[in-house]
């Protein structure tokens, strides 16, 4: 009944994404503020279809990935306070691009290779030094890994972007510290496709996996997994995934650590169901932050200022409902 009852919400979100995804095709500022369908003029068109298609197809590949990416790390850490970004691999990231943009220039290719270079450095630190800790219990020293790692690449980040050309490369980086996703285009979109759309359905694949892996480690062999080895690869192929992602829209926080939460709410804890949960629930939040922050005010709000807002409050909700005894 339960599994029945999760199905129907999977279908319900799956359509949500879709008519909200189409809803915002029509959102904007032309020819006025707010929703126009007119589709006469030439100019319209193009709009629609040349900057805003993208734009949103990004927001709904983006927030899935982010979302699929928090789940996995959750899962495997057996931790709910665990995300890319806890375990400094959005920081890692930030910095791989930053090196780029100042010493190559914006090249697409080299600054996603270096950015998933530094992201999975920044994976295999958190790890190792959690290992080395000898304060705390597992999961208090993998945290404090993540922020040790997270605070190391933060500040090497400050540091390059002293030396940084304020006129050009200080900008790139700028952006990349709120996240935003107005530079969507097709040729952006294109260039990450590749490589995050099969991490995503990787993680989609393997999700009965994560059920397993979050186990520990004698129990999950017993019942067929190879622990070690399926962790490591599927935390590199979320990691990967993230990172493409962020190679174009900057640092966009909060999300990996608040829609599992919220799908395993809806869904229940199996992540057979929890995880494409999270996936879609993660595309609607991202296509309303977007549409919130492009059409609000006068001047567009970056994404990732939204996202961590919104992001620190459900957080404060979730904690305060799980002291009165609700589910984390």
């Amino acid at each position: 009944m339960e599994g029945r009852k999760s199905h129907r919400y999977l279908w319900e979100l799956f359509a949500l994404t879709f008519l909200i995804g189409g809803l915002t095709l029509f959102l904007g500022r032309y020819p006025h503020p707010g929703f126009s369908f007119d589709l006469t003029t030439r100019l319209s068109r193009t709009i629609i279809l040349s900057v805003r298609l993208p734009r949103i197809l990004l927001a709904i590949l983006a927030g899935a990935m982010l979302s699929a990416a928090g789940f996995t790390f959750q899962m495997i850490f057996s931790n709910p306070l665990v995300e890319p970004g806890f375990l400094g691999v959005s920081q890692g990231a930030a910095f791989g691009a930053a090196l780029v943009i100042i010493y190559i220039g914006y090249q697409p290719a080299l600054l996603q290779a270096s950015a998933i270079f530094f992201a999975l450095l920044a994976l295999f630190l958190a790890y190792t030094l959690a290992r080395h800790f000898r304060f705390g219990g597992w999961l208090l020293r993998l945290v404090l890994s993540g922020i040790a790692v997270s605070a190391i690449f933060s500040s090497m980040l400050s540091a390059l972007k002293l030396v940084a050309d304020p006129t050009k490369d200080l900008q790139d980086i700028t952006f990349w510290m709120m996240g935003g996703l107005w530079n969507a285009t097709w040729a952006r979109l294109l260039s990450i496709l590749p490589l995050a759309l099969p991490c995503l359905l990787i993680l989609f694949l393997f999700r009965w996996k994560l059920n397993l892996l979050s186990l520990d480690e004698k129990t999950a062999f017993a019942m067929g997994a190879s622990p070690k080895r399926e962790r490591i690869f599927l935390l590199t192929v979320a990691t990967v995934g993230t990172t493409m992602i962020i190679s174009v829209t900057g640092l966009i926080g909060w999300i990996g650590l608040i829609i599992p939460h919220l799908s395993r709410k809806l869904m229940g804890s199996d992540s057979t169901v929890a995880l494409p949960g999270s996936m879609l629930i993660g595309a609607i939040f991202m296509l309303l932050c977007d549409s919130f922050g492009r059409s609000a005010f006068a001047s567009e709000l970056p994404i990732g200022l939204i996202t961590s807002s919104v992001g620190a409050l459900i957080f404060i909700i979730i904690l305060s409902q799980k002291k009165q005894g609700g589910k984390l």
